[in-house]
């Protein structure tokens, strides 16, 4: 891949140097309500101009978009936003998962947008409707708001420039405690103008592809807002837009996590009884246990001591659950031919193409959702309640397998990861122009 600097825009933390209450979660992580409580920390946060129609899976009308670029140019004319010198930046995530502590590095820097599949790998689907509102929204800034997280490998000095580097003192940080995170989470970030220093940067990562791990739509639409403007003859090939920003992780960072997305069903069929779906599903060996034995702070532990793809299916108002394991490999490669064996081998692929596209559908109806969560405690207390039907906990995708996947040119299915923490808006804003 080809980085290069750019002249990032950052809130003038001043003597601080903590920007807390101004950054957030990623856009398409947040409802109305947490938009709401994280402007009520501060009005300048970063939501207000990169959420500015709620929910962002669908374009919002020009006026909400207008409006976020009037605000954004008024933070940078009234010193809420300073301007760096051409610059690269070392970003820190330090945050607690479990009884563990970790600390993740990446480089924040633009990387030429290519088209997908060479030198930017990406292991996902997009959607139109996501795709327009941040199109919208960077056509109105002319601004990369949040950075898209991708991993690498076999990138040579840089890990260990990145060490380096972290190791200084006063960086600018910001202490996140917000919707979507498990602890407060410490952001920090270093500013890096040296020429030479970026320029080694540059060389390690000159052969290396990037894998996407999260803002697929972020980066398509970068593409596009780089291929309308030059198409128009707006630019050309050196201008700042067809550098997208990237928070580039070494594949082999401790803190880089993926978590399980487990799926919360609701809209079934009124007479829907967990104990038939267990006795229709004939592809599983089924197991019995009761919820209060299952961990649910470390499900991927709970579940993988039955095997490498068991997962938990529980149902409304039930104070047990069913394990369900797969032993055989025969029902996935007649479901799923052609589609590689990584992708078959996964827990999602399983979950979708054996019990939700198969033995579900005596249950279905139109009105049937599913919804996501990386919280296994969230599916047990949907059920419990008696807000869902069916509940299933899952353990979470390889690495490995998002990788081998993702270099065949394949997909994963559809919400497979779930890499955490997320990457916080407002670190450092790119300037597409």
């Amino acid at each position: 891949m080809e980085i290069r600097p750019f002249k990032g825009w950052r809130y003038c933390a001043g003597e601080r140097q903590d920007i807390g209450q101004f950054v957030a979660p990623p856009y398409d992580i947040l409802s109305a309500a947490d938009k709401q409580q994280l402007l009520a920390q501060s009005a300048e946060n970063i939501v207000a101009v990169d959420l500015p129609h709620v929910p962002p899976k669908e374009v919002g009308p020009d006026s909400v978009y207008q409006q976020a670029a009037a605000l954004l140019d008024k933070w940078k004319h009234t010193g809420v936003l300073c301007q760096d010198v051409p610059s690269v930046y070392v970003y820190q995530q330090v945050f607690d998962l479990g009884p563990n502590s970790y600390r993740r590095l990446a480089l924040l820097c633009g990387v030429r947008a290519t088209p997908l599949g060479k030198d930017v790998i990406p292991h996902e689907h997009t959607f139109a409707g996501p795709k327009a509102d941040r199109l919208k929204l960077t056509e109105y800034t002319k601004t990369q708001l949040s950075p898209i997280f991708g991993f690498y490998r076999d990138a040579g000095v840089l890990p260990g420039l990145l060490q380096e580097i972290s190791e200084r003192p006063t960086p600018i940080q910001a202490r996140l405690d917000a919707p979507g995170q498990r602890s407060v989470i410490t952001e920090k970030l270093w500013v890096v103008s040296d020429e030479a220093t970026i320029k080694r940067m540059a060389q390690a990562l000159a052969n290396v592809p990037v894998f996407i791990a999260d803002g697929h739509h972020r980066y398509t639409t970068a593409m596009n807002y780089r291929d309308e403007l030059k198409a128009a003859g707006r630019i050309d090939n050196n201008h700042e837009a067809n550098f997208v920003l990237f928070a580039l992780v070494h594949r082999d960072d401790p803190g880089l996590i993926i978590l399980p997305t487990h799926r919360i069903v609701q809209g079934l069929v009124g007479g829907f009884d967990i104990n038939k779906l267990v006795q229709a599903a004939t592809e599983f060996t089924w197991k019995r246990v009761s919820l209060e034995g299952l961990n649910v702070m470390d499900i991927d532990k709970a579940l993988h001591v039955h095997g490498p793809h068991a997962m938990a299916l529980i149902g409304a108002k039930s104070d047990d659950c069913w394990i369900a394991t797969l032993t055989d490999t025969k029902p996935m490669e007649q479901a799923a031919p052609d589609q590689l064996p990584a992708w078959r081998d996964l827990s999602v692929s399983i979950l979708h193409k054996l019990i939700i596209d198969k033995d579900l559908v005596p249950w279905k109806t139109e009105q049937m959702t599913i919804d996501y969560t990386p919280d296994a405690a969230n599916v047990v207390a949907a059920c419990k309640a008696g807000r869902a039907q069916l509940g299933i906990c899952l353990q979470s995708t390889p690495l490995s397998a998002v990788e081998e996947i993702a270099s065949s040119g394949a997909v994963m299915p559809h919400k497979s990861t779930y890499f955490y923490p997320k990457l916080a808006t407002g670190m450092v804003l790119k300037p597409m122009e």
